[in-house]
């Protein structure tokens, strides 16, 4: 597109909208702030900030300005952003009838109009209950084992040829592997490997400007969501007619389970939403899973006390396995984790996986005594409450401790949000949990390592990631070892 053309194109937008602006009556008391510039907004400073991962700094500054609330302008839509926990309380607590989990158009076009976290009514009961039914300890007893020998296969693949473990990118194919195979019945490992070239392109797009034009990372990210559905089609088509064969059943996998819903409720399920909720779940299952336990083998490597702290309770768990028929892990032996656990929690608070999301606002409403119009975003950040010194006692010292059942100071509601709030919460925070205990005993039963680079420091992409990939040297450890 010609430059004068797209020039022209702003301009005239900007000045409809500027009209549209004047004439609403809710836009006399809108919270302080600066929309930025026409369409683009503060995007790109907001991104920026997010790349070098000074998230919280953009937000406070704008705080400090203007307020805990304050308007601007993000992926192309004004935007109210709350801080606080009774901000939380209002975005992640409010009733459909007033706001709805309508993502970006960059999240909400990648991830499928249908996608769970912006469906309502019976859709949404339905799909989610769907999905929900595998993320329960029910469900997740059985697939120990599966996740315990997947774990400890694609460990001892990864370092068969090499000592050098990329922890990032390792993580990511792990976590990759597990939703495909576990939570959706996938077995094909070249489906499996392109399927994960696609998504890791299409989740570059989710927090980029929405300009479809060629090069740029939604134009990308649009081309990867077309060539997953391609691959996805023929294997939907396959589980439908091996349920109507009777060869699996709805509580085999997700995939079944969803296409089992639509062919009972043909009248308000479609396959399109079978295929949104899969690119959904899977952004969610697998990127975030990853960060966490990347995150945790850079603490750990940063701090040999947690490091010594979280190999003795896996050795002490590892020394049961030893004397049983049976050598896998067992639900038993993940509940008594409890400090790993603690570990990954302190993490998720000082460095949130999610630094925040966004909510659309249905109808004309308010908050704080500042009015909020229809058509509107809001954006809730975990990072303020979790480093509320109101909250957390001494919050920028990392303390797992905080984290025990008779803490000293109980954590209030909407304070603690890494897995988000209110009825739109992650579904799958049970699973990640599992996931991640059961990586973390592998890895520190099965090896020892240090790491490639002594100073690397975390960055956003848009998710929070050590910026060199966090390539660790590892060797094998007998399980009679003791940490030097």
């Amino acid at each position: 597109m010609p430059l004068f053309i797209l020039v022209a194109i702003i301009l005239v937008s900007s000045f409809l909208l500027l009209r549209l602006y004047k004439k609403n009556p809710q836009h006399e008391n809108l919270p302080k702030g600066s929309l930025g510039y026409p369409l683009i907004g503060e995007t790109f400073s907001f991104l920026q900030a997010q790349k070098k991962d000074q998230g919280p700094e953009w937000i406070n500054d704008r705080v400090k300005k203007h307020g805990p609330v304050f308007k601007t302008s993000l992926m192309g839509a004004p935007t109210v952003v709350i801080v606080g926990q009774s901000g939380n309380k209002f975005i992640l607590g409010s009733e459909e009838d007033v706001l709805i989990a309508k993502q970006p158009k960059t999240l909400s076009t990648i991830a499928g109009k249908y996608n769970i976290f912006e469906l309502t009514g019976v859709r949404y009961q339905l799909i989610k209950g769907a999905l929900s039914t595998f993320m329960k300890p029910i469900s997740l007893k059985t697939n120990i084992k599966q996740i315990d020998e997947l774990i400890t296969s694609l460990f001892l693949k990864s370092t068969s040829k090499t000592d050098i473990i990329p922890t990032v990118n390792f993580m990511k194919h792990l976590t990759f592997n597990i939703a495909s195979s576990v939570l959706f019945g996938i077995q094909n490992e070249i489906l499996i490997s392109e399927l994960n070239k696609d998504f890791a392109i299409a989740f570059k797009a989710v927090w980029s400007l929405p300009l479809n034009i060629l090069g740029m990372a939604y134009w990308h990210g649009m081309r990867a969501r077309s060539r997953i559905i391609d691959r996805l089609i023929p294997v939907i088509r396959k589980k439908r007619e091996d349920l109507r064969e009777g060869r699996v059943n709805a509580e085999s996998d997700i995939l079944s389970s969803l296409i089992d819903v639509k062919m009972r409720n043909e009248d308000v399920i479609n396959e399109e939403m079978i295929v949104d909720n899969f690119v959904t779940l899977m952004i969610a299952s697998h990127d975030t899973s990853a960060i966490l336990l990347s995150l945790m083998v850079w603490k750990m490597s940063k701090v040999p006390e947690i490091h010594q702290n979280i190999f003795e309770e896996q050795m002490e768990i590892q020394k049961e396995i030893k004397g049983r028929e049976d050598q896998n892990l067992t639900w038993g032996d993940i509940q008594k984790m409890k400090y790993t656990w603690r570990v990954a929690q302190e993490l998720m608070r000082i460095i949130p996986p999610v630094f925040g999301s966004f909510r659309k606002v249905v109808k004309d409403t308010s908050f704080d005594g500042f009015n909020i119009p229809k058509g509107w975003q809001v954006f809730w950040c975990a990072y303020n409450t979790h480093m509320d010194n109101d909250i957390f006692v001494n919050p920028k010292e990392f303390d797992p401790s905080r984290f025990e059942t008779n803490g000293s100071k109980p954590i209030p509601p909407y304070a603690y949000i890494p897995f988000g709030g209110g009825q739109h919460s992650c579904i799958g925070n049970e699973f990640a949990r599992v996931e991640t205990l059961i990586t973390i005993h592998k890895l520190v039963t099965m090896y020892k390592w240090s790491l490639v680079y002594p100073d690397e420091v975390i960055t956003r992409q848009p998710m929070p990631y050590p910026s060199m990939g966090l390539p660790i040297k590892v060797t094998s450890r007998s399980v009679t070892t003791e940490i030097d």
